[in-house]
């Protein structure tokens, strides 16, 4: 990597409050659990954020068999970053400061940018496998950043991170099957759709709820739980002061699959949502964690994030 030009701090403090709007105005949930976060992380978390939306927006816009070049353009942005010389927008500045400070290998916001690329071209996914490598790239990606956010590397924390990452985008999927399918784009499993005699393409012209699609939403939600239990068998190897924002997130995000669970599994007419009494609610149910003592039995890493955890041995 280069080294990143030097920005005066006025400019520093402007791009983070950039950066921090963005944040403020996306997820409600990850804001929720990154103000649990300690004060000496949430500029970089605010950055790093930024960029994943702002990329995931740019990707959004991009309609079946539109424009790609979405693609290139967040390619080249990211090699300007990584050359330190970032682009002349507030978040690839802000982004360009934490890679440099976390040492954040290319690899990881590269895969992230691959699987918003295959967004864009609306693939699907036949096999469990396949599903997994999309998750990887998309929410796996942002878990092992975090963990060099936090200042740590350890292999371990890195393969627990990357399972809460899987567990959350498994939770985003089952959310958002009627909006997914009403935009042209069908995430579950192929085969599974197969197994309970649904076609993918009637779905997609007539997104309706059934007894067969609840019972598929239903098993990667419990795919879903699976990675969420491995996450937990990490929680002790955060840093000490991180764990109440990791572990918030993962409640909250879990929360969505209960009511999804409660709604019958429909995720077509209805839209699963946590209130702010119960996230507050979620958020004091974190407060144990600081006395979790168990250590991480040896869990290895799931075969799809391989590739996150081996770019980071390799360092920034």
């Amino acid at each position: 990597m280069g080294w990143p030009r030097l920005a005066s701090d006025e400019r520093r403090r402007a791009d983070l409050r950039a950066c921090h709007a963005i944040l403020a105005r996306g997820s409600k949930s990850f804001v929720a659990a990154s103000r649990l976060l300690p004060k000496r992380l949430r500029d970089h978390t605010a950055a790093l954020y930024a960029f994943c939306r702002v990329a995931d927006d740019a990707v959004d816009l991009v309609g079946p068999g539109g424009d790609s070049s979405a693609i290139a353009r967040l390619d080249e942005r990211l090699r300007c970053v990584y050359a330190g010389q970032p682009q002349e927008d507030p978040v690839d500045r802000a982004l360009c400061d934490v890679v440099f400070a976390c040492g954040i290998p290319r690899e990881l916001p590269g895969a992230l940018i691959e699987g918003f690329a295959w967004d864009a071209e609306r693939r699907r996914y036949q096999s469990e496998d396949d599903l997994a490598a999309y998750c990887a790239r998309v929410a796996a990606t942002v878990g092992a950043m975090m963990v060099l956010l936090f200042g740590e590397r350890s292999p371990a924390l890195l393969a627990r991170a990357c399972d809460l990452g899987l567990a959350m985008q498994l939770t985003n999927i089952c959310r958002d099957v009627g909006e997914d399918a009403r935009a042209g784009r069908i995430y579950l499993p192929l085969a599974w759709l197969s197994e309970a005699g649904i076609s993918p393409d009637d779905l997609v012209a007539s997104p309706r709820n059934s007894p067969a699609l609840a019972q598929v939403v239903k098993r990667v939600l419990a795919w879903a739980d699976t990675c969420y239990h491995r996450a937990d068998l990490g929680m002790t190897l955060y840093p000490y002061d991180c764990r109440i924002g990791v572990r918030s997130a993962r409640l909250i995000y879990a929360e969505i699959g209960t009511i999804i669970a409660k709604n019958g599994y429909d995720s077509v007419s209805r839209r699963a949502y946590t209130s702010k009494p119960r996230k507050l609610w979620l958020l004091a149910q974190a407060l144990p964690v600081l006395l979790w003592r168990e250590k991480s039995p040896p869990l290895p890493a799931h075969p799809a994030v391989e590739f996150l955890i081996a770019a980071c041995a390799k360092g920034g």
